[in-house]
Protein backbone atom coordinates (compact mmCIF):
# COMPACT_ATOMS: atom_id res chain seq x y z
CA UNK A 1 0.00 0.00 0.00
CA UNK A 2 2.80 2.42 0.73
CA UNK A 3 4.21 1.78 -2.63
CA UNK A 4 1.30 3.21 -4.68
CA UNK A 5 2.46 7.24 -4.18
CA UNK A 6 6.15 6.51 -4.59
CA UNK A 7 4.56 5.47 -8.56
CA UNK A 8 3.24 9.01 -8.91
CA UNK A 9 6.57 10.02 -8.01
CA UNK A 10 5.41 11.40 -4.59
CA UNK A 11 7.44 9.32 -2.01
CA UNK A 12 5.38 8.83 1.21
CA UNK A 13 6.83 7.31 4.38
CA UNK A 14 5.80 3.80 6.06
CA UNK A 15 4.65 4.90 8.95
CA UNK A 16 3.17 7.89 7.29
CA UNK A 17 0.48 5.41 5.57
CA UNK A 18 0.17 3.16 8.65
CA UNK A 19 -1.28 6.26 10.69
CA UNK A 20 -3.70 7.23 8.06
CA UNK A 21 -4.50 3.74 7.71
CA UNK A 22 -5.37 3.72 11.34
CA UNK A 23 -7.36 6.86 11.70
CA UNK A 24 -9.46 5.65 8.95
CA UNK A 25 -10.06 2.43 10.89
CA UNK A 26 -8.06 0.60 7.61
CA UNK A 27 -5.65 -2.90 9.02
CA UNK A 28 -2.97 -3.91 6.40
CA UNK A 29 -2.91 -8.06 5.92
CA UNK A 30 -0.47 -10.23 6.81
CA UNK A 31 0.54 -13.43 5.26
CA UNK A 32 1.11 -16.41 6.93
CA UNK A 33 -0.13 -17.94 10.12
CA UNK A 34 0.23 -15.30 13.34
CA UNK A 35 2.91 -17.18 15.74
CA UNK A 36 1.73 -16.84 18.76
CA UNK A 37 4.49 -17.76 21.35
CA UNK A 38 2.92 -17.69 24.98
CA UNK A 39 0.06 -17.32 26.78
CA UNK A 40 -0.53 -15.53 30.21
CA UNK A 41 -2.28 -17.11 32.77
CA UNK A 42 -4.19 -14.29 34.76
CA UNK A 43 -4.24 -17.01 37.93
CA UNK A 44 -1.29 -18.09 38.01
CA UNK A 45 1.54 -16.30 40.41
CA UNK A 46 4.07 -13.96 39.25
CA UNK A 47 8.10 -13.57 39.95
CA UNK A 48 9.27 -10.84 42.37
CA UNK A 49 10.30 -8.06 40.11
CA UNK A 50 14.12 -7.44 41.94
CA UNK A 51 15.00 -3.92 40.12
CA UNK A 52 11.51 -2.85 40.70
CA UNK A 53 11.41 -2.18 36.86
CA UNK A 54 14.41 0.31 37.01
CA UNK A 55 16.75 -0.80 33.92
CA UNK A 56 19.82 1.24 34.47
CA UNK A 57 23.04 0.35 35.85
CA UNK A 58 25.79 2.72 36.95
CA UNK A 59 28.96 0.53 36.89
CA UNK A 60 29.70 -3.01 34.74
CA UNK A 61 28.22 -6.28 35.66
CA UNK A 62 25.88 -4.23 38.52
CA UNK A 63 22.51 -5.31 36.08
CA UNK A 64 21.88 -8.25 33.61
CA UNK A 65 19.40 -7.97 31.19
CA UNK A 66 18.02 -11.03 29.40
CA UNK A 67 16.09 -10.93 25.53
CA UNK A 68 14.45 -14.08 24.41
CA UNK A 69 13.95 -13.91 20.84
CA UNK A 70 12.07 -16.53 18.34
CA UNK A 71 13.35 -16.26 14.74
CA UNK A 72 11.56 -17.61 11.98
CA UNK A 73 13.85 -20.06 9.54
CA UNK A 74 12.75 -22.18 6.77
CA UNK A 75 12.42 -25.23 8.83
CA UNK A 76 10.17 -23.46 11.50
CA UNK A 77 10.91 -20.96 14.37
CA UNK A 78 14.29 -20.82 16.01
CA UNK A 79 15.05 -19.62 19.81
CA UNK A 80 17.81 -17.36 20.68
CA UNK A 81 18.50 -15.79 24.21
CA UNK A 82 21.10 -13.21 24.90
CA UNK A 83 21.80 -11.67 28.47
CA UNK A 84 23.14 -8.08 28.14
CA UNK A 85 24.86 -6.21 30.55
CA UNK A 86 22.66 -3.23 31.72
CA UNK A 87 25.93 -0.72 31.86
CA UNK A 88 27.69 -0.88 28.35
CA UNK A 89 24.42 -2.96 26.47
CA UNK A 90 26.67 -5.58 25.03
CA UNK A 91 26.34 -8.74 25.10
CA UNK A 92 27.66 -10.85 27.66
CA UNK A 93 27.20 -14.80 27.11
Amino acid sequence: MWHLPDRDGTPVARCTVERLMRAQGQRGVRCGKQLITAKADAAAMRPQDHNNCCFTACRPNQLCVVDFTYVPTWSGMAFTAFVTDGYSRRIMR
